[in-house]
Protein backbone atom coordinates (compact mmCIF):
# COMPACT_ATOMS: atom_id res chain seq x y z
CA UNK A 1 0.00 0.00 0.00
CA UNK A 2 1.40 3.42 -0.91
CA UNK A 3 2.21 6.04 1.71
CA UNK A 4 -0.59 8.19 0.38
CA UNK A 5 -3.02 5.31 0.71
CA UNK A 6 -1.79 4.76 4.24
CA UNK A 7 -2.23 8.46 4.92
CA UNK A 8 -5.81 8.29 3.63
CA UNK A 9 -6.70 5.43 5.92
CA UNK A 10 -4.79 7.08 8.76
CA UNK A 11 -6.99 10.14 8.53
CA UNK A 12 -10.06 7.97 8.26
CA UNK A 13 -10.08 4.93 10.47
CA UNK A 14 -6.53 4.37 11.68
CA UNK A 15 -3.88 3.17 9.24
CA UNK A 16 -0.09 3.48 9.48
CA UNK A 17 1.51 6.85 8.77
CA UNK A 18 5.20 6.06 9.00
CA UNK A 19 6.08 7.45 5.57
CA UNK A 20 3.63 10.33 5.67
CA UNK A 21 5.01 11.35 9.04
CA UNK A 22 8.52 11.08 7.64
CA UNK A 23 7.63 13.64 4.99
CA UNK A 24 6.38 15.88 7.77
CA UNK A 25 9.82 16.14 9.37
CA UNK A 26 11.42 12.99 10.63
CA UNK A 27 14.79 12.38 8.97
CA UNK A 28 17.12 13.52 6.19
CA UNK A 29 20.43 13.57 4.30
CA UNK A 30 24.11 13.51 5.08
CA UNK A 31 26.13 16.48 3.84
CA UNK A 32 29.21 16.78 1.76
CA UNK A 33 32.03 16.27 4.27
CA UNK A 34 33.45 19.46 5.75
CA UNK A 35 36.82 20.17 7.26
CA UNK A 36 37.23 20.06 11.00
CA UNK A 37 35.65 18.20 13.87
CA UNK A 38 32.29 18.86 15.49
CA UNK A 39 33.86 20.64 18.43
CA UNK A 40 36.96 22.73 19.04
CA UNK A 41 37.70 23.16 22.72
CA UNK A 42 40.80 23.96 24.75
CA UNK A 43 43.79 25.39 22.84
CA UNK A 44 46.01 23.10 24.93
CA UNK A 45 44.28 19.79 25.68
CA UNK A 46 45.32 18.15 28.93
CA UNK A 47 46.22 14.96 27.08
CA UNK A 48 44.37 11.76 26.17
CA UNK A 49 40.89 11.78 27.75
CA UNK A 50 40.62 9.98 31.07
CA UNK A 51 37.11 8.60 30.76
CA UNK A 52 36.99 7.35 34.33
CA UNK A 53 37.24 10.97 35.39
CA UNK A 54 33.99 11.80 33.58
CA UNK A 55 32.29 8.63 34.77
CA UNK A 56 32.96 9.54 38.38
CA UNK A 57 31.70 13.10 37.87
CA UNK A 58 28.19 12.21 36.64
CA UNK A 59 25.15 10.47 38.06
CA UNK A 60 23.89 9.50 34.62
CA UNK A 61 25.37 6.74 32.46
CA UNK A 62 28.61 7.03 30.51
CA UNK A 63 28.78 4.35 27.81
CA UNK A 64 32.13 3.54 26.22
CA UNK A 65 32.40 1.32 23.10
CA UNK A 66 32.95 -1.86 25.15
CA UNK A 67 29.81 -1.31 27.27
CA UNK A 68 26.82 -3.57 26.69
CA UNK A 69 24.41 -0.69 26.09
CA UNK A 70 26.70 1.32 23.84
CA UNK A 71 25.52 -0.01 20.48
CA UNK A 72 21.88 0.83 21.15
CA UNK A 73 22.72 4.21 22.66
CA UNK A 74 24.82 5.15 19.63
CA UNK A 75 21.91 4.84 17.19
CA UNK A 76 19.98 7.82 15.87
CA UNK A 77 16.58 7.64 14.17
CA UNK A 78 18.07 7.41 10.65
CA UNK A 79 19.74 4.05 9.84
CA UNK A 80 21.97 5.68 7.24
CA UNK A 81 24.11 6.96 10.13
CA UNK A 82 24.40 3.59 11.90
CA UNK A 83 28.12 3.29 11.16
CA UNK A 84 28.88 6.05 13.66
CA UNK A 85 31.29 5.05 16.42
CA UNK A 86 31.15 7.84 19.03
CA UNK A 87 34.01 8.05 21.51
CA UNK A 88 31.39 7.68 24.24
CA UNK A 89 27.73 8.41 24.91
CA UNK A 90 26.85 10.33 28.06
CA UNK A 91 23.21 9.79 28.99
CA UNK A 92 22.83 12.86 31.18
CA UNK A 93 20.62 12.78 34.25
CA UNK A 94 20.31 16.55 34.39
CA UNK A 95 22.12 19.86 33.90
CA UNK A 96 24.94 18.96 36.29
CA UNK A 97 25.88 15.98 34.12
CA UNK A 98 25.77 18.16 31.02
CA UNK A 99 28.07 20.70 32.67
CA UNK A 100 30.47 17.91 33.62
CA UNK A 101 30.48 16.63 30.05
CA UNK A 102 31.17 20.08 28.66
CA UNK A 103 34.03 20.67 31.11
CA UNK A 104 35.54 17.28 30.22
CA UNK A 105 35.34 18.04 26.48
CA UNK A 106 36.97 21.44 27.00
CA UNK A 107 39.73 20.02 29.18
CA UNK A 108 40.73 17.23 26.81
CA UNK A 109 39.85 18.79 23.45
CA UNK A 110 37.23 16.12 22.79
CA UNK A 111 34.79 16.83 19.91
CA UNK A 112 31.14 17.09 20.97
CA UNK A 113 27.90 15.92 19.46
CA UNK A 114 24.58 16.88 21.07
CA UNK A 115 21.44 14.77 20.90
CA UNK A 116 17.89 14.79 22.23
CA UNK A 117 15.48 13.14 19.78
CA UNK A 118 18.14 11.95 17.32
CA UNK A 119 16.57 13.36 14.14
CA UNK A 120 19.33 15.70 12.98
CA UNK A 121 19.04 15.71 9.19
CA UNK A 122 22.76 15.79 8.47
CA UNK A 123 23.73 13.25 11.11
CA UNK A 124 25.63 15.62 13.40
CA UNK A 125 24.09 14.07 16.49
CA UNK A 126 25.39 10.61 15.54
CA UNK A 127 28.84 11.58 16.75
CA UNK A 128 30.96 10.49 13.82
CA UNK A 129 28.99 8.78 11.02
CA UNK A 130 30.69 8.57 7.64
CA UNK A 131 29.94 11.40 5.25
CA UNK A 132 28.83 13.82 7.97
CA UNK A 133 32.04 15.76 8.40
CA UNK A 134 31.88 15.07 12.14
CA UNK A 135 34.83 13.42 13.90
CA UNK A 136 34.22 10.64 16.42
CA UNK A 137 32.78 12.57 19.34
CA UNK A 138 31.51 12.49 22.88
CA UNK A 139 27.74 12.40 22.46
CA UNK A 140 25.95 14.27 25.23
CA UNK A 141 22.44 12.85 25.14
CA UNK A 142 19.44 14.27 26.97
CA UNK A 143 17.22 11.48 25.62
CA UNK A 144 16.55 10.06 29.08
CA UNK A 145 15.11 13.37 30.37
CA UNK A 146 11.58 12.46 29.33
CA UNK A 147 9.38 13.87 32.08
CA UNK A 148 6.29 15.90 31.14
CA UNK A 149 4.34 17.63 33.91
CA UNK A 150 1.51 20.14 33.98
CA UNK A 151 1.09 23.04 36.38
CA UNK A 152 -1.79 22.81 38.85
CA UNK A 153 -4.04 24.90 36.62
CA UNK A 154 -2.82 23.20 33.43
CA UNK A 155 -1.76 26.41 31.74
CA UNK A 156 1.92 25.51 31.52
CA UNK A 157 3.77 22.29 30.77
CA UNK A 158 7.32 21.46 31.88
CA UNK A 159 8.98 19.14 29.38
CA UNK A 160 12.24 17.24 29.72
CA UNK A 161 14.66 17.75 26.85
CA UNK A 162 14.36 14.12 25.73
CA UNK A 163 10.57 13.93 25.62
CA UNK A 164 9.10 12.87 22.30
CA UNK A 165 6.20 14.75 20.76
CA UNK A 166 3.77 11.91 21.41
CA UNK A 167 4.72 11.89 25.09
CA UNK A 168 3.93 15.60 25.29
CA UNK A 169 0.66 15.16 23.41
CA UNK A 170 -0.39 12.26 25.60
CA UNK A 171 0.18 14.02 28.93
CA UNK A 172 -1.45 17.25 27.80
CA UNK A 173 -4.31 15.62 25.93
CA UNK A 174 -5.28 13.42 28.86
CA UNK A 175 -5.63 16.60 30.92
CA UNK A 176 -7.66 18.43 28.27
CA UNK A 177 -4.79 20.76 27.35
CA UNK A 178 -2.95 21.24 24.08
CA UNK A 179 0.41 22.20 22.59
CA UNK A 180 1.03 22.39 18.85
CA UNK A 181 4.07 20.71 17.35
CA UNK A 182 4.98 18.34 14.53
CA UNK A 183 3.49 15.06 13.45
CA UNK A 184 6.49 12.71 13.65
CA UNK A 185 6.03 10.57 16.77
CA UNK A 186 9.69 10.16 17.72
CA UNK A 187 10.86 13.72 17.10
CA UNK A 188 12.05 15.38 20.30
CA UNK A 189 10.23 18.47 21.49
CA UNK A 190 13.58 20.18 22.06
CA UNK A 191 15.02 20.02 18.56
CA UNK A 192 11.67 20.88 17.02
CA UNK A 193 11.28 23.97 19.20
CA UNK A 194 14.83 25.27 18.95
CA UNK A 195 14.53 25.42 15.16
CA UNK A 196 11.12 27.09 15.23
CA UNK A 197 8.68 24.19 15.18
CA UNK A 198 6.28 23.83 12.26
CA UNK A 199 3.37 21.50 12.94
CA UNK A 200 -0.18 20.48 12.12
CA UNK A 201 -1.85 23.25 14.17
CA UNK A 202 0.73 25.93 13.39
CA UNK A 203 -1.64 28.42 11.77
CA UNK A 204 -3.92 28.60 14.83
CA UNK A 205 -1.43 27.99 17.69
CA UNK A 206 1.75 29.41 16.18
CA UNK A 207 5.15 27.77 16.00
CA UNK A 208 6.35 25.55 18.85
CA UNK A 209 8.84 28.29 19.78
CA UNK A 210 5.96 30.79 20.07
CA UNK A 211 4.47 28.61 22.81
CA UNK A 212 7.79 28.43 24.66
CA UNK A 213 7.97 30.48 27.87
CA UNK A 214 11.28 29.33 29.42
CA UNK A 215 14.26 27.03 28.86
CA UNK A 216 16.81 25.49 31.18
CA UNK A 217 20.04 25.57 29.19
CA UNK A 218 23.68 24.82 30.03
CA UNK A 219 26.07 27.11 28.17
CA UNK A 220 29.65 26.32 27.19
CA UNK A 221 31.08 27.63 30.48
CA UNK A 222 28.91 25.19 32.47
CA UNK A 223 26.47 27.84 33.68
CA UNK A 224 22.87 26.66 34.02
CA UNK A 225 20.55 29.42 32.77
CA UNK A 226 16.81 29.67 33.37
CA UNK A 227 16.17 31.78 30.29
CA UNK A 228 12.89 33.51 29.55
CA UNK A 229 11.66 36.84 28.22
CA UNK A 230 12.54 38.37 31.59
CA UNK A 231 15.80 36.58 32.40
CA UNK A 232 18.65 36.01 29.91
CA UNK A 233 16.25 37.39 27.31
CA UNK A 234 18.80 37.32 24.46
CA UNK A 235 19.56 33.65 25.08
CA UNK A 236 15.85 32.89 25.21
CA UNK A 237 15.36 34.75 21.92
CA UNK A 238 18.04 32.59 20.30
CA UNK A 239 16.25 29.44 21.52
CA UNK A 240 13.13 30.55 19.65
CA UNK A 241 14.24 29.39 16.21
CA UNK A 242 18.02 29.79 16.26
CA UNK A 243 18.61 26.06 15.88
CA UNK A 244 19.75 23.30 18.21
CA UNK A 245 23.31 22.78 19.42
CA UNK A 246 24.33 26.40 18.86
CA UNK A 247 24.42 28.17 22.22
CA UNK A 248 24.14 25.45 24.83
CA UNK A 249 22.49 22.19 25.83
CA UNK A 250 18.81 22.50 26.70
CA UNK A 251 17.72 20.21 29.54
CA UNK A 252 14.17 21.45 30.16
CA UNK A 253 11.50 23.52 28.41
CA UNK A 254 8.35 25.23 29.62
CA UNK A 255 5.41 25.82 27.29
CA UNK A 256 2.16 27.69 27.56
CA UNK A 257 -0.79 25.39 26.88
CA UNK A 258 -4.31 25.99 25.58
CA UNK A 259 -7.60 24.19 26.13
CA UNK A 260 -7.55 21.17 23.84
CA UNK A 261 -9.80 21.71 20.80
CA UNK A 262 -11.57 19.02 18.84
CA UNK A 263 -9.62 18.50 15.63
CA UNK A 264 -11.07 17.56 12.25
CA UNK A 265 -8.64 15.77 9.96
CA UNK A 266 -9.29 15.80 6.22
CA UNK A 267 -7.81 14.32 3.07
CA UNK A 268 -8.37 15.05 -0.62
CA UNK A 269 -6.69 13.25 -3.54
CA UNK A 270 -6.86 13.96 -7.28
CA UNK A 271 -5.72 12.13 -10.42
CA UNK A 272 -2.10 12.87 -11.31
CA UNK A 273 -3.25 14.53 -14.53
CA UNK A 274 -4.60 17.37 -12.36
CA UNK A 275 -1.31 17.93 -10.47
CA UNK A 276 -0.56 21.34 -12.01
CA UNK A 277 -4.04 22.65 -11.27
CA UNK A 278 -3.89 21.33 -7.71
CA UNK A 279 -0.58 23.07 -7.01
CA UNK A 280 -1.86 26.34 -8.43
CA UNK A 281 -5.13 26.18 -6.48
CA UNK A 282 -3.54 25.10 -3.19
CA UNK A 283 -0.77 27.72 -3.12
CA UNK A 284 -3.26 30.52 -3.68
CA UNK A 285 -5.58 29.26 -0.96
CA UNK A 286 -3.75 27.50 1.90
CA UNK A 287 -1.53 30.28 3.36
CA UNK A 288 -4.47 32.71 3.50
CA UNK A 289 -7.19 30.34 4.68
CA UNK A 290 -9.01 30.70 8.00
CA UNK A 291 -6.42 30.50 10.80
CA UNK A 292 -8.16 27.40 12.13
CA UNK A 293 -7.28 25.49 8.95
CA UNK A 294 -3.84 24.05 8.26
CA UNK A 295 -2.87 21.96 5.26
CA UNK A 296 -0.03 20.21 3.54
CA UNK A 297 0.24 19.43 -0.17
CA UNK A 298 2.18 16.33 -1.16
CA UNK A 299 3.29 15.18 -4.61
CA UNK A 300 5.02 11.82 -4.25
CA UNK A 301 6.49 9.21 -6.55
CA UNK A 302 8.72 6.17 -6.25
CA UNK A 303 8.22 2.43 -6.05
CA UNK A 304 5.14 2.70 -3.81
CA UNK A 305 3.38 4.68 -6.57
CA UNK A 306 2.87 2.36 -9.50
CA UNK A 307 2.50 4.05 -12.87
CA UNK A 308 2.15 7.70 -11.92
CA UNK A 309 2.91 9.72 -8.80
CA UNK A 310 0.18 10.86 -6.41
CA UNK A 311 -1.07 14.33 -5.51
CA UNK A 312 -3.05 15.03 -2.34
CA UNK A 313 -3.81 17.69 0.24
CA UNK A 314 -4.56 16.93 3.85
CA UNK A 315 -4.78 18.90 7.04
CA UNK A 316 -6.54 19.90 10.21
CA UNK A 317 -9.50 22.14 11.02
CA UNK A 318 -10.36 23.20 14.57
CA UNK A 319 -13.72 24.77 13.75
CA UNK A 320 -17.06 22.97 13.49
CA UNK A 321 -17.00 19.90 11.27
CA UNK A 322 -20.04 21.18 9.41
CA UNK A 323 -18.07 24.25 8.30
CA UNK A 324 -15.15 22.33 6.84
CA UNK A 325 -16.72 21.78 3.41
CA UNK A 326 -17.16 25.53 3.00
CA UNK A 327 -13.51 26.08 3.91
CA UNK A 328 -12.34 23.58 1.28
CA UNK A 329 -14.52 24.98 -1.53
CA UNK A 330 -11.91 27.41 -2.92
CA UNK A 331 -9.33 24.62 -3.13
CA UNK A 332 -11.69 22.24 -4.91
CA UNK A 333 -13.02 24.93 -7.24
CA UNK A 334 -9.57 25.55 -8.65
CA UNK A 335 -9.30 22.01 -10.04
CA UNK A 336 -11.44 20.92 -13.00
CA UNK A 337 -11.34 17.19 -12.24
CA UNK A 338 -13.30 15.93 -9.23
CA UNK A 339 -11.28 14.39 -6.39
CA UNK A 340 -10.75 10.65 -6.43
CA UNK A 341 -11.02 10.75 -2.62
CA UNK A 342 -12.42 13.32 -0.20
CA UNK A 343 -12.76 12.40 3.48
CA UNK A 344 -12.93 14.14 6.84
CA UNK A 345 -13.25 12.92 10.42
CA UNK A 346 -13.64 14.51 13.83
CA UNK A 347 -11.33 13.61 16.72
CA UNK A 348 -10.43 14.76 20.16
CA UNK A 349 -7.13 16.63 20.25
CA UNK A 350 -5.32 13.58 21.64
CA UNK A 351 -6.87 11.23 19.08
CA UNK A 352 -5.85 13.54 16.25
CA UNK A 353 -2.28 13.93 17.44
CA UNK A 354 -1.82 10.20 17.91
CA UNK A 355 -3.36 9.62 14.49
CA UNK A 356 -1.03 12.13 12.86
CA UNK A 357 1.87 10.35 14.58
CA UNK A 358 0.82 6.96 13.22
CA UNK A 359 0.08 5.66 16.73
CA UNK A 360 -3.70 5.83 16.88
CA UNK A 361 -4.02 2.14 17.82
CA UNK A 362 -0.67 1.82 19.56
CA UNK A 363 0.02 2.12 23.30
CA UNK A 364 2.15 5.14 24.10
CA UNK A 365 4.98 2.96 25.42
CA UNK A 366 5.25 1.31 21.99
CA UNK A 367 4.97 4.50 19.91
CA UNK A 368 8.70 4.51 19.24
CA UNK A 369 11.38 2.70 17.27
CA UNK A 370 13.67 0.06 18.71
CA UNK A 371 13.15 -3.46 20.10
CA UNK A 372 10.11 -2.51 22.20
CA UNK A 373 8.62 -0.11 19.66
CA UNK A 374 5.96 -0.46 16.99
CA UNK A 375 7.58 2.05 14.61
CA UNK A 376 10.27 1.30 12.04
CA UNK A 377 13.44 3.27 11.37
CA UNK A 378 13.77 4.01 7.65
CA UNK A 379 16.74 5.55 5.82
CA UNK A 380 15.98 8.85 4.17
CA UNK A 381 17.37 11.88 2.44
CA UNK A 382 15.96 15.38 2.47
CA UNK A 383 16.45 19.10 2.11
CA UNK A 384 14.26 22.20 2.13
CA UNK A 385 13.12 25.58 0.87
CA UNK A 386 11.05 28.30 2.46
CA UNK A 387 8.74 29.86 -0.12
CA UNK A 388 7.76 33.52 -0.06
CA UNK A 389 6.07 33.61 -3.48
CA UNK A 390 3.56 31.51 -5.35
CA UNK A 391 4.87 29.60 -8.36
CA UNK A 392 4.07 30.77 -11.86
CA UNK A 393 3.26 28.31 -14.66
CA UNK A 394 6.95 27.66 -15.31
CA UNK A 395 7.61 26.89 -11.65
CA UNK A 396 4.64 24.54 -11.41
CA UNK A 397 5.80 22.74 -14.55
CA UNK A 398 9.29 22.29 -13.11
CA UNK A 399 7.85 20.98 -9.84
CA UNK A 400 5.60 18.41 -11.50
CA UNK A 401 8.41 17.22 -13.77
CA UNK A 402 10.74 16.76 -10.79
CA UNK A 403 8.17 14.62 -8.98
CA UNK A 404 7.74 12.49 -12.10
CA UNK A 405 11.50 11.97 -12.13
CA UNK A 406 11.13 10.04 -8.86
CA UNK A 407 9.64 7.20 -10.91
CA UNK A 408 13.03 6.74 -12.58
CA UNK A 409 15.24 6.55 -9.47
CA UNK A 410 15.96 2.86 -8.89
CA UNK A 411 15.42 1.77 -5.30
CA UNK A 412 13.52 4.84 -4.16
CA UNK A 413 10.72 3.70 -1.89
CA UNK A 414 9.04 7.08 -2.01
CA UNK A 415 10.20 10.56 -2.92
CA UNK A 416 8.90 13.97 -3.82
CA UNK A 417 7.79 17.19 -2.22
CA UNK A 418 5.74 18.24 0.79
CA UNK A 419 4.55 21.85 1.14
CA UNK A 420 3.32 22.92 4.58
CA UNK A 421 1.25 26.10 4.83
CA UNK A 422 2.34 28.98 7.03
CA UNK A 423 0.44 32.23 7.48
CA UNK A 424 -2.14 32.56 10.23
CA UNK A 425 -0.76 33.26 13.70
CA UNK A 426 2.82 32.69 12.47
CA UNK A 427 2.69 35.72 10.19
CA UNK A 428 1.31 37.98 12.94
CA UNK A 429 4.68 37.99 14.75
CA UNK A 430 7.44 40.35 13.65
CA UNK A 431 10.35 38.46 11.97
CA UNK A 432 12.81 39.96 14.48
CA UNK A 433 10.75 39.10 17.57
CA UNK A 434 12.19 35.57 17.67
CA UNK A 435 15.16 33.98 15.93
CA UNK A 436 12.76 32.28 13.45
CA UNK A 437 12.87 34.82 10.65
CA UNK A 438 10.52 33.33 8.05
CA UNK A 439 7.32 34.83 9.48
CA UNK A 440 6.03 36.22 6.19
CA UNK A 441 6.66 33.11 4.10
CA UNK A 442 3.80 31.23 2.48
CA UNK A 443 5.08 27.76 3.29
CA UNK A 444 7.95 25.51 4.30
CA UNK A 445 8.97 22.94 1.71
CA UNK A 446 10.57 19.52 2.09
CA UNK A 447 12.17 17.41 -0.61
CA UNK A 448 12.40 13.86 0.68
CA UNK A 449 13.35 10.36 -0.44
CA UNK A 450 13.20 7.07 1.46
CA UNK A 451 15.06 3.89 0.58
CA UNK A 452 16.10 0.47 1.87
CA UNK A 453 18.47 -0.10 4.77
CA UNK A 454 21.98 -0.55 3.45
CA UNK A 455 21.36 1.15 0.10
CA UNK A 456 23.85 3.73 -1.14
CA UNK A 457 22.32 7.11 -0.28
CA UNK A 458 24.04 8.91 -3.17
CA UNK A 459 21.29 8.67 -5.84
CA UNK A 460 18.61 9.71 -3.35
CA UNK A 461 20.68 12.64 -2.10
CA UNK A 462 21.21 13.64 -5.72
CA UNK A 463 17.46 13.50 -6.38
CA UNK A 464 16.35 15.67 -3.45
CA UNK A 465 19.16 18.17 -3.90
CA UNK A 466 18.57 18.37 -7.64
CA UNK A 467 14.88 18.98 -6.94
CA UNK A 468 15.81 21.80 -4.55
CA UNK A 469 18.19 23.36 -7.08
CA UNK A 470 15.44 23.37 -9.69
CA UNK A 471 12.92 25.01 -7.35
CA UNK A 472 15.37 27.51 -5.85
CA UNK A 473 15.28 29.27 -9.20
CA UNK A 474 11.63 30.06 -8.37
CA UNK A 475 11.65 30.23 -4.55
CA UNK A 476 15.17 31.63 -3.95
CA UNK A 477 17.63 30.10 -1.48
CA UNK A 478 15.64 30.33 1.78
CA UNK A 479 15.62 27.16 3.92
CA UNK A 480 14.38 25.83 7.26
CA UNK A 481 17.07 25.02 9.84
CA UNK A 482 15.17 21.99 11.17
CA UNK A 483 15.51 20.44 7.70
CA UNK A 484 19.22 21.23 7.52
CA UNK A 485 21.40 20.35 4.55
CA UNK A 486 25.11 21.18 4.51
CA UNK A 487 25.14 21.60 0.72
CA UNK A 488 22.83 24.64 0.78
CA UNK A 489 24.77 27.69 -0.43
CA UNK A 490 25.17 30.37 2.27
CA UNK A 491 23.13 28.17 4.57
CA UNK A 492 23.23 30.49 7.57
CA UNK A 493 21.62 33.33 5.62
CA UNK A 494 19.14 30.86 4.12
CA UNK A 495 18.07 29.75 7.61
CA UNK A 496 18.19 33.02 9.55
CA UNK A 497 18.12 35.92 7.09
CA UNK A 498 18.22 39.32 8.79
CA UNK A 499 18.45 37.66 12.23
CA UNK A 500 21.86 36.13 11.47
CA UNK A 501 24.03 39.03 12.75
CA UNK A 502 22.33 38.97 16.15
CA UNK A 503 22.74 35.20 16.36
CA UNK A 504 26.43 35.52 15.48
CA UNK A 505 26.88 38.10 18.22
CA UNK A 506 25.19 35.83 20.75
CA UNK A 507 27.34 32.92 19.60
CA UNK A 508 30.44 34.94 20.44
CA UNK A 509 28.96 35.88 23.80
CA UNK A 510 27.88 32.42 24.95
CA UNK A 511 30.35 30.17 23.10
CA UNK A 512 33.46 32.28 22.41
CA UNK A 513 35.79 29.27 22.11
CA UNK A 514 33.59 27.30 19.74
CA UNK A 515 32.77 24.35 21.97
CA UNK A 516 29.54 23.82 20.00
CA UNK A 517 31.01 23.82 16.51
CA UNK A 518 28.92 21.58 14.32
CA UNK A 519 29.02 21.49 10.50
CA UNK A 520 26.38 24.26 10.25
CA UNK A 521 27.04 26.15 13.46
CA UNK A 522 26.38 29.91 13.49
Amino acid sequence: MSALSRRRFLLAAGGSAATAALLAACTGPSPTPTDGASGSTSPTPAGPPVWSELASAVTGTLLLPAASGYAAAALTENPRFDDAQPLAVLEASGPADVAAGLAFAAKYGVPLALRSGGHNYIGSSAGGASGTGVAPSLVISTATLTGVTLSADGTTATVGAGASLVAVYSTLGEAGRAFAGGSCATVGATGLTLGGGVGVLVRSFGLACDQLTAVEIVTADGTVHEASRDTDADLFWACQGGGGGQFGVVTKLTFATQPAPDVNTWYVEWPWSSASEVVDSWQGWAPGADNRLWSTLKLLGGETHSGTPSVSASGTWTGDLGDLAEQLKPLLAGVDAPPTDNQSFRHTYLEAMMTEAGCENTPLAQCKTGPDGALTREPSSGTSNVAYAALDASGISDLVAAVEQAQTVTGMTEGGISMDALGGVVSSVDPSATAFVHRKALMTVQYTATFAVGADPAPFDAYVRGFRTTMTAHWQNWAYVNYCDATIPDAQTAYFGANLPRLQQLKQQYDPRGLFTQPQSV
